[in-house]
């Protein structure tokens, strides 16, 4: 059994978005899904720092430093790209003008709640930036994360325990394991699972009861 990479759980993700969805992708693992929507599909990419219609990483040679997105990460402008002023990004945001977000996640409930920029009280990062305001203004909030942390624990949990981004928003996962969707009132339902593990086998490594389709 070989997990997803991250270039594939990307994929995946990409795979799964509509011809005309306005899309808003956060820092790490989502970052990549711009790379796999394939050019003829129209799908436009918002990044809360004023830039609506990004393109792909840029080719080695060609990157602007000016052109970034909300994680400083170098990006392109596709046909017809804009920028805009912060304000006006966030209006977009809080105004239910984004179709999906799609997050990073330290955990996922099995209720849609999401935890993703701290993991204690004393965690060091200096506050949620973004994320709140996307996971609740987005019409839709997916999370691309690892299955488990790096000593094994789970991080598709009954509930979370770290502190709270969203409160039953998220309604799809992808994970290094598995595609699950969050059913209310059900939970977490399997949709794909990496070629060679078992139901029972992804199950001894989620804490949440699983469900299939």
């Amino acid at each position: 059994m070989t997990p997803f990479s991250r270039a594939q759980m990307a994929a995946k993700a990409a795979a799964d978005i509509p011809e005309g969805w306005v899309v808003n992708l956060g820092i790490g693992i989502p970052t990549l899904i711009a790379d796999h929507v394939p050019l003829e599909r129209e799908v436009i990419f918002q990044s809360e720092n004023g830039v609506l219609g990004m393109g792909p990483a840029p080719e080695k040679g060609r990157e602007d430093p000016w052109l970034i997105n909300a994680g400083k990460q170098m990006v392109t402008l596709r046909p017809g790209g804009s920028f805009c002023h912060h304000a006006d990004s966030f209006a977009m945001i809080r105004g239910g003008h984004i179709d999906l977000c799609v997050l990073g996640g330290f955990e996922v409930a099995e209720n849609g709640d999401l935890a993703n920029w701290a993991t204690s009280e004393n965690d060091t990062a200096p506050a949620v930036g973004g994320a709140m305001d996307l996971a609740a203004g987005a019409k839709r909030l997916w999370v691309v994360m690892e299955h488990t942390t790096k000593d094994g624990r789970p991080k598709l949990v009954r509930r979370c325990g770290y502190p709270l981004t969203a409160l039953g928003n998220v309604s799809r996962v992808y994970t290094n394991l598995a595609v699950l969707d969050i059913v209310p009132g059900l939970g977490f339902v399997v949709r794909d699972i990496v070629e060679g593990m078992s139901l029972e086998e992804l199950q001894a490594k989620t804490e949440a009861r699983l469900h299939t389709a």
